[in-house]
């Protein structure tokens, strides 16, 4: 079904059907005859060409956002959800696309003709020069223009600071052993590092545990052994897993050992004891990411790194003084 079909049926111009479809401004086109080329358009089933209109108007209104090989956990798809409202409210469609190691299907990019390519990771090798082959001119992050870390992993420094206050001063970092997040679990246990550093500490010892007793009770077992009192955990599973495990063994927690996790994911407030957390404002972020998209396909400004970008501590009862 085609716009001439339209204008056949109704014995009106080609062009007046074309206007309305394609709500062309400084028309003079009655409400009248827009209703009728709207419900005749209805009735016979017609569906946009979206390819056509994305080659005459040059865009297609779609933003690709490449992920990187992570589990889809509550906050990234907070996060995914909230950048997809926002883009949609604007009119434009996110799509969400994950290239697997074994890189056996055809990239979307060179299928959906998408305004824009973002990722939340830089690129892979290779990617942006296939982006851009395949016709693509904006990219976020753009690897030509670098402006550094956007993202500074403040958790981790708040978890450490946050267990210094509370008198602890041998303290470890629990990571996870899931190698698709190994380098978010690098980057938090390095940031970890620099505030223990800044504190006058030592390095903090470290294990990245697997989410069974055995691997988290292994892990707390050579941390009493050490000395220590209190672990910074890479996210709430990890904290999860720790303080389950850490009950199994008969420990009393958080009098043996204080547990903080990081993301405020609804396993912290629902575990019990509930686990002291970082949250992070994954509305904000999932709206900052939709700025940025738009920022690049329709030359507004760059959104403000305001709080969105922030985390804070949540307290709960998984720590506690340490005299």
């Amino acid at each position: 079904m085609t716009a001439a079909d339209i204008a056949r049926s109704l014995g009106i111009s080609r062009a007046t059907v074309g206007f309305v479809l394609n709500d062309t401004p400084g028309q003079t086109i009655s409400e009248a005859t827009r209703t009728r080329v709207l419900d005749e358009a209805k009735r016979l089933g017609y569906r946009t060409n979206i390819a056509a209109r994305a080659l005459a108007s040059g865009r297609s209104r779609i933003v690709l956002l490449v992920l990187p090989d992570w589990p889809l956990d509550f906050n990234l798809r907070r996060n995914i959800e909230e950048a997809s409202l926002a883009l949609d409210e604007a009119g434009y469609a996110l799509i969400t696309y994950t290239p697997h190691p074994t890189g056996h299907s055809r990239p979307l990019w060179e299928t959906l003709q998408p305004d824009v390519v973002m990722s939340m990771t830089p690129f892979a090798p290779g990617q942006a020069e296939s982006i851009r082959a395949a016709g693509v001119t904006r990219l976020i992050p753009d690897p030509d223009a670098p402006v550094g870390e956007e993202y500074p992993e403040d958790g981790p420094v708040l978890q450490v600071r946050y267990l210094f206050e509370l008198g602890h001063r041998s303290i470890a970092f629990a990571g996870s052993a899931d190698p698709r997040v190994a380098d978010l679990v690098a980057l938090r246990r390095r940031r970890a590092n620099d505030a223990a550093a800044a504190l006058g500490l030592p390095p903090l010892p470290s294990a990245d545990i697997q989410l069974t007793d055995a691997s988290a009770g292994g892990a707390i077992d050579g941390w009493r052994a050490a000395g220590i009192t209190a672990v910074a955990a890479y996210n709430d599973d990890v904290a999860a897993a720790l303080v389950g495990a850490g009950l199994r063994m008969g420990l009393s927690l958080p009098r043996d050992l204080s547990v903080i996790g990081h993301d405020d994911t609804p396993l912290a407030s629902m575990f019990q004891p509930r686990i002291s957390t970082i949250s992070v404002n994954t509305v904000g972020l999932g709206r900052y990411f939709a700025g940025l998209a738009l920022s690049a396909v329709e030359d507004r400004p760059l959104p403000l790194a305001g709080p969105e970008l922030r985390v804070a501590l949540v307290p709960r009862a998984s720590t506690a003084s340490h005299d």
